[in-house]
C-alpha cells in the first residue's frame, strides 16, 4: 500500500484503459455506452476493438435491453453512462431483464458522487449504490483508486453474474501498488488499530486514511478498511471489526440510506453490536467545484477527525 496519497488516473479512466486490456483477451467482451463514451471512457474500447463497441445514443433503459440480450447470447457485456442516468433510467430494466433472469451484465456508473462538481445535482450520483444494491443477485464495487480497477475488473469478467461498477470523475489518489492483492468480495483492511475502525468505500478511502493518520498522532489507534465491494458485503471483516475495536466510523460520498452505512449497520446489529456512527450525504448538493462541494457537505478528512474523536470519547 502507497501512503503519499499521489493523485493518480481516475477510476473512470482506468475502467476504460482496463477495457482495452481485457477485451483483447476476452473475445466474447461486447462494450456498450449511452452517448457518454468520452467522458466514462469506454471510448479507449471503441478505437482499439470497433467491431464490439456500440454507441446506442441517449437511450440507457434500451442500453440495458441491449446488454441482456448480449447476455442471453453467451457474450460478456459492459453497459457505461454517468451513474445517475444509468441506475434512474435503467431500473426497470435492470429489475425484470437482468436481475431476475439472473444475466451475465456488466455495468458501469461513471461520474458517481458530488466530486462531479459544477455539472451539478442533476447529474449526480448519490443514490446509485442503493438501488443497485437493492436488486436481488447484483455484485456492487466500488474500487477507490486505478490499481484496483485493474485489479478487480478481470475478476468481474470471471464472476458469472450481474455486477455495477462505480467509477468517479476526479484523478484518485494512489492507495494501491501491484504487489498488493485485492479480491472480489473481500474487505482490505489498509492499517489496523485498536480503537476505532473506519470503513470506507471509493474517494472517502484516502480521506480515512488521512483521518487515521491524525487520529494516530493523538493516540486513537485506528483500523481503516475499504469495502470494494459493497454487495456481497464481507460480513467477517465486520464482525472482525466490530469485536476487535470499539467502534465502527463509515464513510461514503453517497445517501446513507441505503448505501455503505446501512449494510454494514445492519451485519453489526446482528452479529456484535457496538458504537457507530456514519458520514455521507442526506441530500442532493449544490453545483460547485469538486474541493469545495467535499468541504461544504463534511466528507473530508477534518469531519472524519471530529466525528471518530466523539466515538472515542475525546473532545474536539
Amino acid at each position: 500500500m502507497r501512503n503519499d496519497y499521489i493523485l493518480g488516473k481516475a477510476t473512470r479512466l482506468a475502467y476504460g484503459e482496463t477495457l482495452v486490456e481485457i477485451g483483447k483477451q476476452n473475445k466474447n467482451i461486447v462494450v456498450l455506452d449511452a452517448d457518454l463514451s468520452k467522458s466514462t471512457m469506454s471510448n479507449r474500447f471503441q478505437a482499439t476493438i470497433p467491431e464490439r463497441f456500440f454507441n446506442v445514443g441517449i437511450s440507457e433503459a434500451n442500453m440495458v435491453s441491449m446488454a441482456a440480450g448480449f447476455a442471453s447470447s453467451g457474450k460478456i457485456p459492459f453497459a457505461s453512462s454517468f451513474a445517475t442516468f444509468l441506475m434512474s433510467k435503467g431500473f426497470d430494466q435492470m429489475r425484470q431483464s437482468i436481475a431476475y433472469p439472473n444475466l451475465n451484465v456488466k455495468l458501469c456508473g461513471s461520474h458517481s458522487g458530488i466530486c462531479i462538481g459544477e455539472d451539478g445535482p442533476s447529474q449526480m450520483g448519490i443514490e446509485d449504490i442503493a438501488l443497485a444494491c437493492s436488486l436481488p443477485g447484483f455484485t456492487v464495487v466500488c474500487p477507490a483508486d486505478e490499481e484496483a480497477v485493474r485489479q478487480l475488473l478481470p475478476q468481474i469478467v470471471e464472476h458469472n453474474g450481474p455486477v455495477y461498477i462505480r467509477t468517479s470523475r476526479p484523478k484518485a489518489a494512489q492507495i494501491y501498488e501491484s504487489s498488493d492483492t485485492l479480491t472480489l468480495g473481500k474487505a482490505q483492511i489498509l492499517r489496523d488499530g485498536t480503537d476505532l475502525t473506519i470503513a470506507a468505500m471509493g474517494m472517502m478511502v484516502v480521506e480515512a486514511l488521512k483521518a487515521a493518520d491524525t487520529l494516530e498522532k493523538i493516540g486513537v489507534s485506528v483500523r481503516v478498511v475499504d469495502f470494494h465491494t459493497i454487495k456481497p458485503v464481507d460480513k467477517a471483516t465486520i464482525v472482525s471489526c466490530a469485536k476487535e475495536t470499539a467502534a465502527i466510523l463509515t464513510v461514503e460520498e453517497h445517501l446513507l440510506d441505503g448505501g455503505l452505512a446501512s449494510i454494514i449497520a445492519r451485519t453489526v446489529a446482528e452479529t456484535h453490536p457496538v458504537k457507530m456512527a456514519f458520514i455521507g450525504l442526506d441530500d442532493y448538493a449544490e453545483s460547485g467545484a469538486p474541493d469545495e462541494l467535499l468541504d461544504r457537505y463534511g466528507l473530508r478528512a477534518v469531519d472524519i477527525i471530529g466525528k471518530a474523536k466523539e466515538l472515542v470519547g475525546l473532545s474536539n
